[in-house]
């Protein structure tokens, strides 16, 4: 069974920005690479995303409804919803993910 992958609208900007902070801090090369490996993780949530684990500070509140896969250090939060898989968030997980997971999923 195939899932389709959608991301959220902020979950695009994730990516923009992600580029963007690459290209001027490193290569737009680089940038372009991490950006591959990173659709390549979305495309592989399209034939198993139940196999991502629950993001620990959505456990601690008691929440399950959400995932996360990883491409190190980045993290991608999602949603399985029947055949679809929304995909919420696209972050370095160095940052400060209580509080972006709050924000995004909360409106905290």
């Amino acid at each position: 069974m195939r899932f389709d992958v959608l991301l959220t609208e902020h979950a695009e900007r994730d990516l923009g920005e992600l580029y963007s902070y690459i290209a001027e801090h490193d290569t737009p090369g680089n940038a372009a690479r991490v950006l591959d490996r990173i659709e390549n993780t979305l495309q592989s949530l399209s034939t198993f995303p139940e196999r991502g684990s629950h993001p620990k500070e959505l456990l601690a509140l008691g929440i399950r409804e959400y995932r996360q896969t990883f491409f190190k250090p980045y993290r991608l939060i999602y949603r399985i919803v029947e055949q679809r898989v929304y995909v919420y968030l696209i972050v370095d997980g160095r940052r400060d993910m209580q509080a972006l997971l709050a924000r995004r999923l909360f409106g905290a």
